[in-house]
C-alpha cells in the first residue's frame, strides 16, 4: 500500500516557497522561513520547523534495554506506613526513602516496611550520610524475613564518602544481585536552573568519578558499571525530556565503550521537576506531571517518580498521591505509553535533537574533565548554571517563558492550597518553599514561578487587594484585546483591576478612575483610538489623581510614563506599580 501515490512529489525547496508566502501575509519578512521560525535551545540547540531523512544523524540514540512498561516509584519522607502500603497496593512497584533527622529516621525503617514484601517491591533509599547505617537496616530487615532485597541503597561519594560508598557497592556486587550501591542524582543541577546539557554533562561526569573511585577500590569495570544508577528530572517539554534521557544513554554508552565495559547500559530513574511546579493554581502541576511522565516513560526511563500536584506546598495529601499514581497508571496501561521500546527512535526530529544535545553534553563533560573532575570543577559548574539560571530567568520575566496560571491566566478568585508542614518533596533537611538556599556545590534550589508568586503573595497580604484602572475607550472591539492583554499581565502579580468601558469622554472615564480608589491607569484600545482620544484621556486621567498612566501597546503620547507590550519586562512593571500603589512591603 503506498500511502502518498495521490499526491504529487514535493522536498523541502517546495515547502520554503509556501511557507514563505505564507510568512508574507502575516507581514513578516524574512530570508527563509528557517530563519523565521527556528528557535534555539539554552544549550544552543537550533529546533527548526520541518525535518526530513537529511536530518538523521549517523549514529542514533542508544535505545532503551528495558523489556516493557517502566518501574512506578513513588518517594516518601514522612514515616507513614498507611501511605507507603496505600501506594503498594494501587500501581505503585517500588519505594523511594527519605532517611534521616528531618525525614524518616533509620531507626523507623523497619516499622514503615514492616507489611511490604521486600522480595517483590524494590527499596530505593536516600539517606545522605547515614547511608551506611540504612543499608544496615535495611539488609538486617531482610536477613529476618530470609529474602535478597532489591532497589539501590542511594549511596554516593559526595553524601556518603568514598570509603562507605566502595564498601557499600562491593557488598551488593558480592552478595545482593538485585541491589544497586549507588544512585547518581542529577537533579540538583536541574533544580538550580540548569539546561538538560548542565544537567547531563555533569551526571557523566559524576558516573566518571565514581567509576574511578569503585574501580579503584577492587571492583572490575562491569562490577562498577553495574553499581550505578542515575537520576533526571523531566519537565512539560516533552522532546526535551525525550531526547534528554535518549542523550545520557548515547553518553554513558560512549564512556562504557572507552572503558572497555561489555555492558555499560545506563539504569535510569526519571523524576519529574521540583522546579516547574507551582504553588498558585497547582492543579496545572497535574498536566504539568503527566506530560512528564509521558516523556520519561517515552525516552526509555526505567523508573519513573511523578510528584504530586501539592508537593511544593507541604506534605502531599491522599488524594494528591493518588493522582500521581494514577498519572503512571493510565499512561501505562490505558495509552500503553510501555509497550514499545523507544518509540521515538527514528524521528527525524527527536533524532537530530537527541544527537545535538549530546554532542553539547559531551563537550561540557570534557570541559569538566578537564578541570580536575566535578568535585574539583565545582566553581565552574555553578558558574555554568547561573548563567543559564539568568537567561531562562530573564525569559520567565519576560514572559517568553510563560507559565500557566501564574505568568500567564492567572485566577486571582482562587483560594491558596493550604497544606500541612512537611518535607513537599524538598531534600531532607529544606523547607519545601526554601527556595534560594545554598545546596551542595554551591547551587541553589529555585523554582521558575517563584518571583511571580511573592508578588501574588504579597497583594493577597494587603488588607485590600490593589486595583489597577484599565481606561478603556472607544467601541468595546477597540479595546478589549489589550485590555485583556493588560489585565492578565497585572493579575499575575495578583493586582485586581476595574475598565471604565466604552466611550470616549476623558472626563467620564477620569470619574471612573476616580471612583476605583486606584493611583495607576493603563490606557487600552487601538492604535486608531489612540491616535484620536489618548491624549486627551491621559490629561483627564492626571487631573484625577493618576500618579502613573500605562498605555498597553506601543507609541509615544504625551501624558503616558511607559507603554505594556508583548516581551516587555512583566516583572520590572509589576514591581514599579506596586512602588506607584504603595503597596506595604
Amino acid at each position: 500500500m503506498h500511502l502518498v501515490a495521490g499526491f504529487p512529489p514535493t522536498n523541502r525547496d517546495d515547502w520554503r516557497a509556501l511557507a514563505l508566502e505564507v510568512l508574507r501575509k502575516s507581514g513578516v519578512e524574512a530570508g527563509s522561513p528557517e530563519e523565521a521560525l527556528s528557535s534555539i535551545t539554552y544549550d544552543g540547540v537550533t529546533l527548526a520547523p520541518l525535518y526530513d531523512a537529511d536530518d538523521l544523524p549517523k549514529t542514533l540514540g542508544k535505545a532503551t534495554a528495558r523489556d516493557a512498561g517502566w518501574d512506578v516509584r513513588q518517594r516518601h519522607a514522612v514515616a507513614d506506613a498507611e501511605a507507603v502500603l496505600a501506594d503498594l497496593e494501587h500501581g505503585v512497584t517500588s519505594l523511594w526513602l527519605v532517611l534521616g533527622a528531618a525525614a524518616i529516621p533509620v531507626g523507623r525503617l523497619a516499622d514503615l516496611l514492616r507489611e511490604v514484601l521486600l522480595d517483590l517491591a524494590p527499596i530505593v533509599l536516600e539517606a545522605g550520610p547515614e547511608a551506611s547505617e540504612a543499608a544496615e537496616a535495611l539488609f538486617g530487615l531482610a536477613a529476618e524475613r530470609g529474602v535478597s532485597p532489591t532497589g539501590n541503597l542511594g549511596a554516593s561519594i559526595g553524601t556518603a564518602g568514598r570509603d562507605t560508598t566502595a564498601e557499600l557497592a562491593a557488598r551488593c556486587a558480592a552478595g545482593f544481585p538485585g541491589m544497586r550501591a549507588v544512585l547518581l542524582d542529577a537533579t540538583p543541577y536541574h533544580d538550580a536552573g540548569g539546561s538538560d546539557a548542565d544537567e547531563l554533562g555533569c551526571s557523566i561526569a559524576l558516573g566518571v568519578e565514581h567509576l574511578r573511585a569503585l574501580t579503584g577500590a577492587g571492583l572490575t569495570v562491569e562490577q562498577a558499571f553495574g553499581q550505578l544508577e542515575f537520576r533526571y528530572a523531566v519537565t512539560d517539554d516533552q522532546f526535551a525530556g525525550i531526547a534528554k534521557l535518549r542523550a545520557a544513554r548515547t553518553l554513558w554508552a560512549r564512556v562504557a565503550e572507552v572503558c572497555g565495559a561489555a555492558d555499560g547500559g545506563q539504569r535510569q530513574h526519571a523524576v519529574t521537576s521540583s522546579a516547574m511546579m507551582t504553588a498558585r493554581d497547582p492543579w496545572v502541576n497535574l498536566l504539568r506531571t503527566t506530560i512528564a511522565c509521558f516523556a520519561a516513560g517515552v525516552g526509555g526511563a526505567d523508573a519513573v517518580t511523578v510528584q504530586p500536584f501539592d508537593a511544593c506546598l507541604g506534605l502531599p495529601d491522599a488524594f494528591a498521591r493518588r493522582m500521581a499514581r494514577n498519572t503512571q497508571a493510565l499512561l501505562l496501561e490505558e495509552a500503553g505509553a510501555g509497550r514499545v521500546a523507544d518509540p521515538a527512535a527514528g524521528s527525524w526530529y527527536v533524532e537530530r535533537r537527541t544527537a545535538d544535545l549530546a554532542d553539547r553534553a559531551w563537550a561540557w563533560f570534557q570541559e569538566i574533565e578537564a578541570a580536575g573532575g566535578i568535585t574539583a570543577a565545582s566553581g565552574l559548574v555553578a558558574g555554568r548554571i547561573a548563567a543559564t539560571r539568568e537567561r531562562r530567568a530573564d525569559d520567565i520575566a519576560h514572559r517568553r517563558f510563560p507559565i500557566t496560571g501564574v505568568s500567564e491566566f492567572p485566577h486571582l478568585d482562587e483560594k491558596p492550597l493550604r497544606r500541612s508542614p512537611g518535607d513537599g518533596g524538598a531534600p531532607a533537611g529544606e523547607s519545601p518553599r526554601d527556595e534560594g538556599k545554598l545546596l551542595g556545590e554551591g547551587l541553589p534550589r529555585i523554582r521558575y514561578a517563584r518571583e511571580f508568586e511573592e508578588l501574588r503573595d504579597l497583594a493577597d497580604a494587603q488588607p485590600e487587594r490593589p486595583v489597577v484602572f484599565l481606561a478603556t475607550f472607544g467601541p468595546v472591539a477597540a479595546h478589549t484585546a489589550r485590555a485583556a492583554f493588560a489585565a492578565n499581565l497585572f493579575q499575575a502579580g495578583g493586582l485586581a483591576t476595574q475598565t471604565a468601558g466604552p466611550g470616549t469622554d476623558p472626563d467620564q472615564i477620569a470619574t471612573a478612575f476616580a471612583v476605583s480608589g486606584s493611583d495607576v491607569a493603563c490606557l487600552c484600545s487601538s492604535d486608531k483610538m489612540y491616535g484620536l482620544h489618548a491624549e486627551a484621556v491621559a490629561a483627564a486621567l492626571r487631573r484625577a489623581g493618576a500618579r502613573k498612566i500605562w498605555l498597553a501597546g506601543k507609541g509615544s503620547y504625551e501624558g503616558v510614563d511607559d507603554c505594556l507590550y508583548a516581551g516587555c519586562d512583566a516583572l520590572a512593571v509589576l514591581r514599579t506599580t506596586f512602588d506607584d500603589l504603595e503597596v506595604t512591603r
